[in-house]
């Protein structure tokens, strides 16, 4: 596999068919939300609330040419939401997409990697005392519970926030919420998302009083051995740049496949 247009459309496709599952999601669960999506251009625009990371469009420039009129639609459909335009996009959309965007003034307000690897079988599993698994409907609440305090060990005012976004990704159609014990207790969780032979790996985190246990060791090879299961032939991750996740995937066999920037448009005053 190569880092081309082709791989990107696989990867920015897979991952702006999570989020718009997630929005749906929400707005099952909260239906005054207003959470919602739109195709224009071939890409995704994802409404989620007007301070979700998820609110923001996916695959910009990548299926389609981009015309300052596509722009501008998606631009209105953020606008009149109250959310900024707030767009992540691949260098493979070209020289042409980033010059519009600068022509309109955006700006960058953010760097991640998307990184890939081939979807192999791991072998058998070695970790004692580990056991991981698919969680039961009526674990949500345990699964966001271990995600939110693993995310906010740092920043613990953002723990209610994270408590509602993993509830709403276990209710999310087209992925699956993994939770990894050791010694019975729960210690760590973890998403998969599948689309097209893609298998997105996300939402990984363990609980600070459990770290370096080799939890999301197993929780990577779990649900490795799910994708193979389920006919994925790619998987991906996305990482801040440099980070420790960034450094965490690289070791289980992930290579980066491109660079993005994230570009954001203030909303106009009223």
């Amino acid at each position: 596999m190569f880092s081309d247009l082709a791989l990107s459309r696989r990867l920015e496709g897979a991952e702006g068919y999570a989020c718009v599952r997630f929005a749906e999601s929400r707005l099952r669960l909260f239906p005054a939300s207003g959470a919602g999506w739109m195709e224009c251009a071939g890409a995704y625009a994802v409404f989620d609330g007007v301070d979700s990371p998820v609110t923001q469009s996916f695959g910009l420039g990548i299926f389609e040419d981009l015309s300052a009129a596509a722009l501008e639609e998606i631009e209105r459909f953020f606008f009149a939401r109250g959310a900024p335009a707030v767009h992540e996009v691949s260098p493979l959309a070209g020289v042409s997409v980033l010059d519009l965007l600068c022509t309109r003034s955006y700006r960058p307000v953010e760097i991640s990697n998307v990184l890939y690897r081939s979807v192999e079988k791991p072998g058998a599993a070695d970790h004692p005392g580990i056991e991981v698994r698919v969680i039961r409907a009526e674990e949500s609440q345990l699964w966001a519970g271990v995600s939110a305090r693993g995310w906010a060990h740092e920043h613990h005012e953002f723990l209610d926030f994270l408590q509602e976004i993993g509830v709403i990704a276990t209710a999310r159609e087209g992925s699956l919420c993994f939770l990894a014990e050791i010694g019975g207790v729960p210690g760590a969780a973890a998403a998969l998302s599948i689309h097209d032979g893609v298998a997105l790996f996300a939402g990984s985190a363990t609980i600070p009083e459990l770290r370096r246990r080799g939890l999301q060791s197993a929780l990577l090879e779990e649900r490795m051995r799910y994708a193979v299961d389920h006919g994925c032939d790619l998987a991906m991750m996305v990482a801040g740049a440099g980070t420790d996740s960034q450094r965490n995937a690289e070791r289980q066999g992930f290579r980066i496949a491109y660079t993005r920037t994230k570009w954001r448009l203030p909303r106009p005053a009223p």
